[in-house]
């Protein structure tokens, strides 16, 4: 499989702004080719770059800004063959299990043994998964950067990442060790970056996506996290900035797989 992605974003910075992109492709050696471009100008300049390794793949991008500044960033790839999926450590296994910031699996144990009862397995996965797609409503711009699961099904609405935590606390909730992946998402519409929940199950990390905007088998992995603190495409480590622009592509070349939603999946 060969898929094609790009991202465009323009922001205005303050002084002393330090920046910290998601948008590079994770590295994995079962890739066949890997051919990309990234380009970060500031008035017209090319600003210096920091690559930096994250867990799972991930590769963060850094960069400093004394003065206040409108930039530019440009990023392709075009990435031919499948990954290979990770095995799992065994503190992988169990930071996954934990509550984290945007995913209080403790504050909705009750909902989930409510909810859910004995169910374990892939019964457990794909009955959370059909949950989420029922109970909330995708309506985008109808959440904020600071909400949670526990918010999120307050509200029963919100956009990728909030579907994807909420499938998150609930499985972990039944211990299920779950984390949020960032991807390009081929076929997604309306295309933007994404966010999926990956579940371990039997020695694998499978794919959930509540929203089922896009198949899963073309999914590309950008980063992966406890949950979107850890995998935002742009923020600032000190400073702050104003996003004025953002344009995601993702294709494949030829046939968009279909959607199985009952299928198990493993991003590759």
């Amino acid at each position: 499989m060969q898929r094609s992605v790009a991202a465009r974003l323009v922001f205005k910075t303050t002084a002393d702004t330090k920046v910290a992109l998601a948008v590079a492709v994770a590295s994995n050696a079962g890739y066949s080719s890997v051919t990309e471009t990234l380009s970060v100008t500031a008035g017209g300049q090319n600003v210096p770059v920091t690559e930096l390794a994250d867990d799972h793949g991930g590769r963060f991008h850094y960069f400093e800004l004394a003065d206040p500044s409108e930039v530019t960033v440009d990023y392709a790839a075009t990435v031919s063959g499948q990954a290979i999926p990770q095995e799992p450590t065994l503190m992988d296994l169990i930071r996954y299990v934990r509550p984290s910031r945007y995913a209080e699996s403790d504050r909705l144990l009750p909902t989930a043994y409510a909810e859910f009862g004995g169910l374990q397995g892939e019964e457990l996965l794909h009955t959370v998964r059909n949950w989420v797609s029922t109970e909330l409503r995708y309506i985008s711009g109808s959440s904020r950067g600071t909400d949670g699961a526990v918010e999120t099904l307050l509200h029963r609405r919100g956009v990728c990442r909030d579907f994807a935590h909420l499938a998150i606390a609930l499985l972990r909730s039944k211990n299920v060790p779950c984390r949020l992946a960032a991807v390009y998402a081929p076929g997604l519409s309306p295309m933007d970056f994404h966010a999926v929940v990956e579940a371990h199950l039997n020695g694998a990390w499978h794919i959930i996506d509540p929203t089922g905007l896009a198949p899963r088998e073309s999914m590309l992995r950008i980063t992966a996290g406890r949950d979107s603190s850890d995998t935002a495409f742009l923020s600032t480590i000190g400073g702050s900035l104003t996003l004025r622009e953002l344009g995601v592509t993702a294709v494949v070349d030829g046939i968009l797989p279909e959607e199985d939603p009952s299928k198990l999946v493993v991003l590759r």
